[in-house]
């Protein structure tokens, strides 16, 4: 058998058509009610009603032991009265003021004390000495420099929550490729454009690690501060009520503090995992 052509004519030219344009695949939907949460909301939640039986049972009083139906009568009391408001907004600030600090002051010195050498070596005796030194030892200095007032409290917030972002920005900056920072100085980058360019970005992940250790120290910092002259605060209101044997009350103002904790916690593992790529692998 003899296979049939066709001829085109010439001075013609040949159509083709155009390939079908491919639909790109769909990124998969992240879903939220994933099995980690799922399983860990039911050991939540039986931790609680256990937490509740026990309780009911009066094994131990409740001035030992409150149930969580009496943690919320009493967060409802706080409310009702309406000081927890004061309290809160008190906490927050110093929180939120010192935990500031940390993070402003913190990253720019953890960077340089990263990229130069020398200055790591001049500073890293001081540094050493006051990470090994109890921050919380030095509250009555901090009140005697600063008085009684919130400067001492955001200070002692400040220097918890200050080494966890210092030491692990430095650690960052030490652990960039070296050979993207040669190139770029190859390029005839400045300091300040690898900066910008090579040394923050590569430490992202770091930075956020620390933060998120950070939060913790922070908080520790805010409870500790409150037990020394203050006037306001979720740390007092517990202290107080720990005077006055009002379990319920402490266990309220422990709750807020953890809740806090967790939820800060949540969104800075977020960041994290959104720059989890920019990581570099260290084996």
């Amino acid at each position: 058998m003899t296979a049939l052509t066709t001829v085109q004519p010439l001075g013609q030219s040949r159509e083709t058509t155009p390939p079908a344009p491919t639909a790109r695949p769909a990124k998969p939907r992240r879903r939220w009610l994933t099995e980690q949460r799922v399983v860990g909301g039911i050991a939540v939640v039986t931790a609680f009603v256990l937490w509740e039986i026990v309780a009911l049972l009066r094994l131990k009083p409740a001035l030992i032991l409150p149930g969580p139906t009496d943690v919320l009568k009493a967060f409802g009391d706080l409310v009702r009265r309406g000081t927890i408001w004061t309290d809160l907004a008190t906490s927050a600030t110093e929180l939120v003021s010192g935990l500031g600090l940390a993070i402003v002051i913190g990253l720019p010195l953890g960077l340089l004390l990263g990229w130069y050498r020398r200055l790591h070596y001049a500073l890293n005796p001081f540094i050493t000495f006051l990470y090994a030194t109890p921050r919380i030892a030095l509250m009555p200095l901090m009140i005697i420099w600063l008085g009684i007032g919130n400067s001492s409290k955001i200070a002692i917030v400040f220097l918890m929550a200050f080494f966890p972002v210092l030491i692990n920005t430095s650690q960052g900056v030490g652990a960039l490729d070296q050979g993207t920072v040669r190139v770029a100085k190859c390029f005839g980058a400045s300091d300040l454009q690898l900066f910008v360019t090579v040394a923050l970005p590569g430490t992202v992940p770091f930075i956020i690690s620390g933060i998120r250790l950070a939060v913790g120290q922070a908080l520790i910092g805010v409870y500790v501060a409150e037990m020394s002259g203050a006037v306001h605060g979720v740390g007092l209101m517990m202290n107080t009520a720990g005077q006055q044997f009002q379990t319920s009350k402490v266990f309220a103002g422990l709750f807020i503090f953890a809740i806090t904790g967790v939820v800060l916690t949540y969104l800075l593992r977020r960041v994290e995992t959104h720059f989890a790529a920019w990581r570099p692998d260290l084996h």
